[in-house]
């Protein structure tokens, strides 16, 4: 996974794989297939990784705007730095192949609206209990929020201040709630 994040799916070549797994040609293919195979696997493991921790910050039974604070809060730390400047696999890979790949594109469309409903549900939780602005439909307030993280994780490629960026995060999230 950290190959193809580093290097992208092109930029990733058979030798570079097999020093990162310490594999042997044939036992590459015989455990993975090919490198195709191998990348939906990473691609796989980096969502699962992603949707757990959303599971974490949206424990339906903590408050759901502490809950979207911390989710906020963590998207910012990890588009801060040189974090910030690695980037995202998700993204880089929607960028490189999501239009030329079926199932790839397929993955990265999953992904995006499992995020976007954890979103909604928490911005539902909120409203229900009567934390949202008057007006604020979670299903739209949830596109925007995760189209917002997205964009943190492109413009993280030019290390903007931690600061700016939580202070960003802080002021779209006081639109939608009281």
């Amino acid at each position: 996974m950290d190959v193809f994040w580093s290097r992208g799916y092109h930029g990733t070549a058979l030798p570079d794989l097999l020093r990162a797994t310490k594999l042997s040609r044939g036992s590459l293919y015989a455990a993975f297939g090919d490198k195709h195979s191998l990348f939906l696997r990473a691609l796989d493991r980096y969502i699962a990784d992603a949707l757990a921790r959303m599971e974490f910050e949206f424990d339906p039974r903590k408050d759901p705007i502490d809950g979207l604070r911390t989710y906020l809060a963590g998207y910012v730390e990890r588009t801060s730095g040189s974090s910030g400047r690695r980037g995202c696999l998700l993204v880089a890979t929607a960028m490189e192949l999501g239009g030329q790949d079926a199932e790839i594109g397929r993955r990265v469309a999953g992904f995006f609206r499992a995020m976007e409903g954890r979103v909604a549900d928490a911005l539902s939780r909120a409203k229900a209990a009567g934390q949202l602005a008057d007006g604020v439909e979670p299903a739209s307030a949830a596109r925007i929020l995760v189209c917002f993280v997205e964009g943190l994780r492109v413009t993280g490629k030019t290390a903007p201040a931690r600061a700016t960026s939580q202070a960003t995060a802080d002021a779209l999230l006081d639109r939608f709630i009281r």
